[in-house]
């Protein structure tokens, strides 16, 4: 009988390797250990075993979701969460969750579901970064009971539907043909305002013209007046006004 307690008590040194960013669960009998980093370590075979080599690197998700805004339109919602397993927390990681990446999936859909709804669609655009945090500080507290850490979240893609997409490309073409056709009208009106004032001034200035032009012939009418009735003697102004209508008069007929 002590021959074989001792048979079955003596094992052996079996030296094993964990890689770099990984981390070693220990079980002895089906029961749990320790945790041994990278690197080279000693189990006692075949007491001990490696239960799961388990990852410590980033790792990426892609989470779809389909939900409708507060103006009822249906969207379609890609966030990328990225996680790791938190090192001293890698029993955590290990034994409380089988299936991190559906249970993240759960909880995403559970924060996008409940706030894309409260936005209308062009608000839902422009709260991309909010939405992202809000999934994040959520999966944060979670997923750190199950030993997870959230490094990101990104909402890479709102994507409605086709219809919809044709519609609001509509809608910013219209504006935009609005705008150019009020810039066209401002311009005509700056044009027709322009040529209104250059009338206005080229018929001023023709006003300047003829008024000194007038003014002229009276001051030769006045000269000539003056200079006839010094050198006609018993010749009267009137005398002087009557020969010039008679001049103009004649003139006048001859053109």
């Amino acid at each position: 009988d002590n021959k074989i307690m001792s048979n079955v008590c003596t094992g052996c040194c079996c030296f094993q390797c964990i890689q770099e960013m990984d981390a070693g669960v220990i079980e002895c009998f089906g029961k749990y250990e320790r945790v041994v980093p990278a690197g080279c370590f000693c189990l006692w075979y075949p007491f001990q075993s490696i239960a799961k080599r388990v990852s410590l690197r980033i790792k990426q998700l892609e989470v779809n979701c389909e939900t409708k805004t507060k103006d009822n339109v249906f969207v379609k919602v890609v966030v990328e969460v990225q996680y790791k397993v938190i090192e001293d927390k890698v029993p955590s990681a290990y034994y409380k969750l089988s299936d991190p990446s559906a249970q993240i999936k759960s909880y995403v859909y559970d924060v996008v579901r409940s706030s894309i709804p409260r936005l209308e669609l062009d608000n839902a655009f422009a709260s991309k970064d909010e939405i992202a945090n809000a999934v994040k500080n959520q999966l944060t507290v979670l997923m750190a009971d199950y030993g997870y850490s959230i490094v990101a979240t990104l909402v890479t893609d709102l994507d409605p539907n086709a219809f919809v997409k044709a519609s609001m490309n509509d809608i910013i073409a219209q504006a935009r043909l609005r705008e150019a056709a009020s810039e066209k009208a401002d311009a005509e009106k700056i044009l027709l305002v322009k040529a209104a004032e250059a009338e206005a001034e080229s018929k001023y200035l023709s006003g300047l013209g003829v008024a000194k032009q007038r003014k002229a012939i009276v001051d030769g009418l006045r000269d000539t007046i003056n200079g006839f009735s010094n050198e006609v003697d018993n010749s009267s102004p009137q005398d002087v006004m009557d020969l010039l209508l008679l001049t103009q008069y004649f003139d006048m007929i001859k053109d």
